[in-house]
């Protein structure tokens, strides 16, 4: 039986980490095996449990506990469910954004890097993404098109944001990922990786030459939105890459971009 709780008003503090807290306070950085995240879509949710994130809380609408969330609360019966009438969680700025269905969930320990490197052929490496609809995009390219791993650089936004979670539709939980060290670069390659910096600079290669295809070990790198990779960045890497294009135009979105590369990686 499903353990609800029936809100009167959208100040009631259960629903801080929902609608008061910033990305950085449920993160909890100074405490991190105190943070948590958050789920939103059953769907989205449905994943996190299955690949054994464990809630703290749900929100949402009553309809939605005899409706899409009923196997969701069968299996996780001691967590809370906070609930209200319509009105009062669409007055809860985002709310109405969602499905209906949110979870706050714990924050897992960050995996080690070797572990999630362990069988890795075909890596992505996100260096300075800071837009969270980009990098769940990203995130939803690598699971789609068989990236084995995915590893942000400290300068990349929280892969367990809220936007990120939802934009990536749960495939965060799916793929293996971790965060690099400041000396990412070189460890990959201590690990026997290539590296290929997709960059618009005169010695890139076009993204299906053969000497990419040639490489048993693979990290492809994509930067930031607005400058994209630094110089030094891509001189450490031991390619250039892009994307041939057409009609004058220089280069596509982040997001489009690498679910051009990751296909062509996949080939």
């Amino acid at each position: 039986m499903a353990n609800v709780i029936y809100l009167n008003s959208i100040e009631d503090p259960a629903l801080d980490v929902y609608a008061r807290l910033t990305e950085a306070q449920i993160r909890n950085r100074l405490e991190p095996e105190k943070g948590v995240f958050i789920a939103e879509s059953p769907k989205v949710i449905r994943l996190a449990l299955a690949t054994g994130f464990e809630p703290v809380s749900f929100l949402m609408e009553k309809k939605h506990i005899e409706g899409d969330a009923r196997d969701l609360l069968l299996r996780c019966p001691d967590a809370p469910v906070y609930t209200g009438n319509r009105e009062l969680l669409q007055s809860l700025t985002g709310y109405a954004l969602t499905r209906g269905v949110l979870a706050a969930m714990k924050r897992p320990p960050l995996p080690a890097l070797d572990a999630v490197l362990d069988g890795a052929k075909r890596v992505a490496v996100l260096d300075g993404i800071v837009d969270a609809s980009n990098l769940g995009a990203i995130v939803r390219s690598a699971a789609a098109l068989n990236i084995d791993a995915v590893l942000f650089s400290p300068t990349c936004c929280d892969p367990l944001n809220r936007r990120a979670v939802r934009v990536s539709m749960g495939t965060i939980f799916q793929v293996p990922w971790t965060v690099l060290p400041q000396n990412g670069l070189q460890f990959l390659r201590e690990r026997g990786f290539f590296t290929a910096a997709m960059a618009l600079v005169d010695d890139s290669l076009p993204m299906d030459d053969p000497r990419l295809k040639a490489c048993k070990k693979l990290a492809i790198v994509l930067g930031a939105e607005g400058d994209g990779l630094s110089r030094e960045t891509i001189v450490a890497c031991d390619f250039a890459v892009k994307i041939p294009m057409a009609h004058g135009v220089d280069s596509l979105n982040v997001a489009a971009a690498s679910a051009v590369a990751f296909w062509e990686l996949r080939r």
